[in-house]
């Protein structure tokens, strides 16, 4: 929960910096928002169960502690601005953890130890036996498979890495495309 509010957070600050970059913010109130931007989650849940609106919530627990320059906080975003841009951005942080490891998990298969790789073993098919096959044979498929996965994995995590940034209602109102631009690059 903390994590998608502090997600939810880093989006809300680039917005405003973008916005700001743009002059349709005060520098002044994008560097207090970056600065002073905090939640408290139980507060969030306090403010919601009143309001029965998860970003409205977020957003008013935020201004508590922002002060004043909150007024520019979440300015021209609709909420799903934040929501798809934060599980967006979570899910990119989840696929780089699970790609960390990923260039080793088949560099083993790809290269096993000398003697193992001539090693016969029975093949199967339809989960019987079939012809004989060597241990080497079997890592080499297995390898081939894994470095088919990594791609398929990492051409779905690009196709995951998506700003999005429409403005109220999500008609792209006051917003220009350059600072579109800039929020996605962000």
């Amino acid at each position: 929960m903390k994590n998608r509010f502090r997600t939810w957070l880093a989006v809300e600050v680039a917005a405003t910096e973008t916005l700001a970059e743009g002059g349709m913010v005060p520098k002044e109130a994008a560097h207090a928002i970056r600065e002073r931007a905090d939640f408290s989650v139980a507060r969030i849940h306090e403010i919601e169960a009143e309001v029965r609106h998860d970003v409205i919530a977020f957003t008013t627990a935020v201004a508590e502690i922002v002060g004043p320059h909150a007024r520019w906080f979440h300015y021209g975003l609709t909420s799903n601005d934040v929501v798809d841009t934060g599980a967006g951005s979570a899910d990119q942080a989840g696929v780089g953890a699970d790609c960390a490891g990923s260039g080793t998990s088949g560099r083993s298969a790809r290269t096993p130890r000398v003697g193992i790789k001539d090693t016969p073993m029975v093949g199967r098919t339809h989960g019987i036996h079939a012809e004989p096959i060597t241990f080497g044979f079997k890592l080499a498929n297995w390898y081939s498979e894994t470095q088919r996965n990594i791609a398929r994995f990492n051409a779905a995590a690009e196709d995951m890495r998506v700003g999005k940034f429409s403005g109220a209602v999500g008609i792209f109102a006051h917003l220009t495309r350059r600072s579109k631009k800039r929020f996605a690059r962000g």
